[in-house]
């Protein structure tokens, strides 16, 4: 793909897929590192175990467990990055729903269930930057009828946050994350995220959602709108303008509003004392916030004030 024609010891040599260790004797020896076994390596999982993908397709909207237990397809996928990620890619398009109509024109159109920018980002982006020294979990691609989650072990890294993912871009992984472009797997260096926002909002989508526990991340898209007879997307034009709705106000915030919002984000429920105490700020400087997040109708109370708690809108 580079035209490089030195050999292959002599690149992964020169490009820092080698390291210098010492052995209980306290001699030096050479030793692969951990994206060189990843990347260029037979049997990566020999090493890193859980480095692989697992696909699981349910049949509605939801988990179920037990005798409700809902899965139709559950595949995993290992291998080196290039060919998991591929045969990843290869297998969730299948799986993606089209939606065949007879246009104004009279001629046919089909619509994917999802922008496929947009569904192949979050998969791309998962492999990329997911933390590789967690060996007891994979990441998983969940499809249901009417959105995709992908969970990544690790949180994101940086200065990242679930606020920021559009304008803030750093790379846990920067030797995968080159390769990955290298293939033309990673698009748009650095601009992945806000051009799926873009498209989201251009399909009549909801916008992504992303958001993160103590060591996974999880993102998830949403499908467009019932398509109506005429062949339109009902409800598209006010997805598209709750979206540049959302924009507007998400500007007129400081980034402490910001992080009080995001946090109410992932702790649904919570109250003014948690968010204080979570975050680290007064518990005045909190409440002036929740304050100007319910003007805003970015959250809503529910219950009373003693026992009730802040969900996003």
């Amino acid at each position: 793909m580079i035209d490089y024609r030195k050999g292959a010891k002599n690149f992964i040599r020169k490009n820092g897929f080698i390291v210098k260790k010492k052995d209980y004797r306290d001699q030096e020896y050479e030793a692969l590192t951990g994206a060189a076994v990843l990347l260029f390596g037979k049997d990566p999982q020999r090493f890193f175990q859980r480095a692989q993908v697992r696909v699981i397709r349910y049949e509605g909207t939801e988990a179920r467990v037990g005798t409700e237990m809902n899965v139709i397809k559950d595949v995993i996928f290992t291998g080196p990055i290039l060919k998991m990620t591929t045969d990843v890619l290869s297998f969730v398009r299948t799986q993606i729903k089209e939606h065949t109509y007879l246009g104004q024109d009279g001629l046919f159109r089909t619509d994917e269930q999802y922008p496929e920018f947009c569904w192949t980002e979050i998969i791309v982006n998962a492999i990329c930057h997911r933390d590789y020294s967690i060996l007891g979990t994979d990441i998983q691609v969940k499809l249901f009828d009417d959105h995709m989650t992908v969970e990544s072990p690790g949180i994101l890294p940086g200065l990242v946050r679930t606020y920021n993912i559009r304008e803030m871009h750093f790379s846990r992984n920067p030797k995968i994350a080159l390769y990955m472009r290298s293939y033309k797997l990673v698009k748009e260096f650095g601009e992945g995220v806000d051009r799926m926002f873009r498209e989201m909002a251009e399909a009549g989508c909801p916008a992504p959602e992303y958001k993160q526990n103590e060591f996974m991340v999880y993102a998830t898209i949403r499908q467009q709108k019932e398509v109506s007879e005429d062949g339109t997307l009902n409800g598209q034009l006010n997805g598209q303008l709750n979206g540049q709705l959302n924009g507007q106000l998400n500007g007129q915030l400081n980034d402490s509003q910001k992080e009080t919002l995001e946090y109410i984000r992932q702790h649904e429920g919570c109250n003014t004392t948690s968010i204080a105490k979570s975050l680290s700020k007064p518990f005045r400087t909190i409440d002036k916030h929740i304050h100007i997040l319910l003007d805003l109708h970015l959250i809503e109370r529910r219950g009373s004030k003693k026992t009730g708690g802040y969900y996003p809108l």
